[in-house]
């Protein structure tokens, strides 16, 4: 079985939607190289001033303003890290959070968004970005061919 369709069948249960009835307007699609453009998360359309929710039980690790949009980070056991963008904070660095704890509200602005307002929810282990639908059982699997020996 594959590792991360393993991490996502063992995980789903312990984390949720960090919004509610927001669809996915823009799937994760990381570059070939940690140097080139790509999309490192997921955007979820939803209305300016939505209820923004930590997706699992966590540590926040940052609150802050970066190129102009409100960040936060919550660190989750296993080495995860989620992040959650533009969002205005209404938890500071050190708050322990439960899983669909409120972190703050939406706000607008996230370029590339097609409605009034989207959250840009990323995931990462160490340096690695990862789909953060993973974590709800929903990632991209992709097959690879066997390697000779296998």
């Amino acid at each position: 079985m594959p590792l991360i369709l393993l991490v996502s069948i063992l995980l789903a249960p312990l984390f949720g939607w960090p919004i509610d009835s927001a669809p996915v307007v823009r799937r994760f699609d990381p570059p070939p190289q940690r140097w080139l453009p790509g999309h490192r998360g997921v955007d979820l359309a939803a209305p300016p001033g939505a209820a923004v929710r930590a997706a699992g039980a966590g540590t926040v690790v940052f609150v802050g303003i970066i190129a102009g949009n409100g960040v936060v980070s919550v660190s989750h056991a296993g080495g995860l890290r989620t992040t959650y963008q533009p969002v205005l904070a209404q938890v500071t660095r050190g708050e322990q959070v439960a899983a669909g704890g409120e972190l703050g509200l939406l706000e607008a602005g996230h370029p590339g968004c097609p409605s009034a307002a989207c959250l840009h929810w990323g995931l990462r282990r160490g340096d690695a970005y990862l789909d953060p639908l993973a974590l709800l059982g929903l990632g991209r699997v992709r097959l690879l061919p066997l390697s000779a020996g296998n």
